[in-house]
């Protein structure tokens, strides 16, 4: 079943309480998805990358990796470390090289998200306890989104779990199901694109970071998968400038889109909306079938 979340705020004085607002959205999708859950947080990019790291073992050396690496690339590093996941911080470095050196030297370690805006931070257990995993509640940012899992087509792992990076500062939400989503994996393996695991999310995701390599915006990206995506869904993507919510041209899953001054919400249901600040006085609509809306920091696209 699976529910979606994401909230760009409009308003910087917000910037604060960002991940306290999704932490609560999140909450909220719990009975849609008590499986796993994870968030993406996005904040104004500094110019310094930020590889999001998973490893089972809360034991993991993650600082003798992180000054490896930093030592490999010849720049400076810093790494935060939240339960089985770390945020490896690396000040002037080229992203495919950190990544390449990670898969040659530690192929045990999985990149969760990579850029200069996203951290991304997905787990087993329902989403409350993953929330508090990960001290979502604390942390600041421009906007996120965020799912909570009911695991229909693939397993229950943290790996399996949304959100799905599929470029730099790129990643995909979904509530559905894509039935054609085999036959694209192939197409995309012949454009170059390499999957980590069976779940048709990371397809869709990788479609749209395909489209927008060959050039697509974000809009044009999710338009051209209305008629490649075979399937019902709902998703929400997140890049570095914003966020984009689409639903399939029958919307059979649920979804509602919430506006004030100071930020945009949107959810599977409204229930995960109630407790925004200002929401009495919100737009409140349902989002249309095969209509792209997008938000960016520069203001709606």
């Amino acid at each position: 079943m699976c529910g979606i979340v994401g909230l760009f705020l409009k308003n910087p004085a917000l910037a604060g309480d960002l991940g306290r607002h999704l932490t609560t959205m999140l909450v909220g999708m719990t009975d849609r998805g008590p499986d796993s859950a994870g968030i993406a947080v996005y904040t104004r990019p500094d110019g310094v990358l930020k590889l999001t790291l998973f490893h089972p073992d809360t034991g993991y050396p993650w600082r003798e990796v992180g000054g490896q690496l930093g030592q490999a690339l010849g720049v400076e590093d810093d790494v935060e470390i939240k339960a089985n996941h770390a945020v490896l911080a690396l000040k002037g470095a080229d992203e495919k090289a950190a990544r390449a050196w990670l898969a040659r030297h530690h192929p045990e370690v999985r990149v969760m998200g990579w850029g200069r805006a996203m951290e991304v931070y997905k787990d087993m257990g329902r989403p409350a306890d993953v929330a508090s995993k990960f001290h979502v509640g604390a942390m600041g940012g421009t906007h996120g989104i965020g799912h909570t899992r009911m695991a229909t087509e693939s397993a229950v792992t943290t790996e399996h779990s949304h959100p799905f990076t599929a470029a730099a500062d790129t990643c995909l939400v979904h509530n559905g199901s894509l039935s054609n989503h085999n036959r694209l994996r192939e197409w995309l393996k012949r454009h170059g694109m390499e999957f980590e695991t069976d779940n048709d999310t990371e397809v869709a995701a990788r479609y749209f970071a395909h489209r927008i390599r060959e050039g697509a915006t974000l809009k044009e990206a999710m338009e051209a998968g209305l008629k490649d995506l075979d399937g019902f869904y709902t998703f929400a993507m997140g890049t570095a400038d914003g966020f984009a919510v689409l639903r399939d041209p029958i919307a059979c899953k649920p979804a509602v889109l919430a506006e004030t001054d100071d930020w945009v919400a949107m959810a599977s249901e409204f229930r995960s909306l109630a407790n925004l600040p200002g929401i009495a006085k919100a737009s409140i609509w349902e989002p249309a079938p095969a209509v792209v809306y997008t938000w960016s920091l520069g203001g709606n696209a």
